[in-house]
């Protein structure tokens, strides 16, 4: 009888990819094509299981896994892990985030160039024998502006061969900083610039709350007449109404889209609109591609299964087993203090500093520092962990400072996350209650002590007999059940705070609604899970 790790390949993967685990000590099954039933069936016999899109690892298939360690997931997206199930059963949900990076920047201009000179039409009408020469009148790219939405991995890759073809780019991401910007050639401008300015504009986000329908109809309507339009990166970023109505009329010249907001897209208003081309999520799709996650993720599960080693855990943090169970809280405390300031902080940041006191200075930083930035990061990427998280800070240009001070402050342990923005420097700070228990225990100034959980509201208004009274209502009447309250002010009279935790999300009306009560400066929706 082996002990050897015994992993399953149940989509279809580069050869080389099986090739790798024999080579690093596992035994592999190659087994493609299964109904989820017969996966349920045969999972439980395998302690890692190597997927691409097509499997859906749910909570059914999860709960049959009884040997399951590790899914590793060939390319990007997860949406088809359950993770917070494959968490709650121990499992390690890991990706590859980087292999295909090129492709999907190449395929982002090649269907630039296919708008600017309208490639499919032409060659549809010239196989049909037409010769339609002067039917078709293109554009060129060289002295073009190309607007990039989203300036991180893939949007620096398409920033790089957009200058190489002699246009300028204006990048429009509220995490690159100028030393950044610089580095890349391109100029940092905000959004309505952009919108204002570009002849070509290409998405490169993720899809967050932030970036949902960013180009909605309101800001279609703020482009240049003319522009051409490219999706290569989530469906969802891209009002496709909008953007039919606007083609028809012919305000958009022209768009291309790989990613549909449901997929697979087999119907969709856009189908059949003249000056429209589309692609079925080819992004990740070349010979390339596909054989460097396929080895990526055989290499980084085969690690894991039998060394250990922990690569690009969406799940799990890299540490190693004597480290985890006193770092556990503090990671989870410094993710937490991340978050927070990451969803509050709109502005440019050049540098963030993580300080910690007391208890938590004897610590190795590493963890924490990569706890805070990946709470931080996660605000504009749905794919960032906290073994990635201190890449993209570094690829964003992002100054990560460590500050370590023995001595107690007004707690025994203590860590502090600081940022540097236009307005000056704003942090927050938690501690540990009992050494397992994260608290919020001062932000941006003024003390306040709040457990950081599941949705809330974020308000600074004025000190001000009735405000509490004005808040508690308004969320009664619009069905919204409050879990704690939790005050803190700086003198009184003067600017107060209330973190509130509530049962669901609160929707945008209802922020709107607070937003206009006497005295409110700030309203935010918060998220911590």
């Amino acid at each position: 009888m082996t002990n050897k790790p015994k992993v399953l390949i149940s989509d279809k993967m580069d050869p080389n990819a099986a090739a790798i685990f024999r080579m690093r000590g596992c035994e592999v099954d190659e087994i493609t094509g299964l109904k989820p039933e017969e996966l349920k069936e045969i999972i439980g016999k395998y302690d890692g299981l190597a997927i691409r899109s097509s499997t859906k690892v749910t909570k059914d298939i999860l709960d049959a896994a009884t040997n399951l360690k590790v899914v590793g997931r060939a390319g990007i997206g997860v949406d088809n892990v359950d993770i917070p199930a494959a968490s709650a059963k121990g499992v390690v949900v890991m990706n590859t985030p980087f292999g295909n990076s090129i492709t999907t920047a190449e395929h982002a201009i090649a269907l630039m160039f296919a708008l600017a000179r309208q490639l499919p039409e032409a060659n549809a009408q010239t196989q049909q024998g037409l010769w339609p020469k002067n039917g078709f009148m293109g554009v060129e790219v060289t002295g073009k502006t190309l607007g990039l939405i989203g300036a991180g991995n893939i949007g620096s890759i398409v920033a790089s061969r957009a200058l190489g073809l002699k246009m300028k780019v204006a990048a429009y991401d509220p995490f690159l900083t100028p030393e950044r910007a610089v580095e890349m050639g391109v100029e940092k401008v905000e959004l309505d610039a952009l919108l204002e300015r570009a002849d070509f504009i290409t998405l490169h986000t993720p899809l967050t709350d932030q970036t949902r329908n960013i180009l909605s109809r309101e800001n279609l309507l703020k482009t240049k007449k003319g522009v051409r339009i490219v999706n290569c990166a989530r469906g969802g970023l891209v009002d496709e109404a909008a953007l039919k109505e606007l083609l028809d009329n012919g305000h958009v010249a022209g768009a291309a889209l790989d990613v549909f907001v449901t997929e697979p897209a087999k119907e969709s208003p856009l189908f059949g609109t003249p000056n429209f081309i589309c692609t079925p999520h080819l992004g990740a799709s070349t010979t390339e591609a596909q054989v460097n996650v396929a080895l990526q993720v055989a290499e980084q599960m085969a690690d894991y299964l039998v060394s250990g080693g922990v690569t690009n855990a969406l799940n799990m943090p890299s540490l190693s087993a004597e480290e985890a169970p006193k770092l556990k809280p503090y990671m989870k405390l410094a993710e937490q203090l991340g978050s927070m300031i990451g969803q509050l902080t709109r502005d440019s940041v050049p540098r963030i500093s993580i300080h910690t006191e007391g208890a938590a200075a004897e610590l190795n930083m590493k963890p924490i520092v990569a706890a805070v930035l990946a709470g931080f990061l996660r605000v504009q990427s749905d794919t960032v962990n906290m073994v990635n998280a201190p890449y993209l800070a570094k690829e964003r240009g992002l100054e990560v400072r460590e500050v370590k001070t023995e001595r107690e402050g007004d707690y025994h342990t203590l860590v502090r996350v600081s940022v540097k923005t236009e307005a000056g420097e704003r942090s927050v700070a938690g501690t540990l209650f009992n050494n397992t228990e994260p608290r919020l225990v001062e932000m941006f100034g003024i003390k306040v002590e709040a457990e950081l959980a599941g949705h809330m509201m974020y308000i600074v208004n004025e000190d001000a007999p009735g405000f509490i009274g004005r808040i508690g209502t308004l969320l009664g009447e619009n069905a919204i059940n409050i879990g704690t309250f939790n005050l803190g002010r700086r003198n009184a009279g003067g600017e107060a705070v209330l973190l509130l935790s509530v049962d669901s999300p609160v929707p945008e009306s209802v922020l709107k609604q607070a937003t206009a009560l006497p005295g409110v400066r700030m309203v935010k929706a918060l998220a911590f899970f």
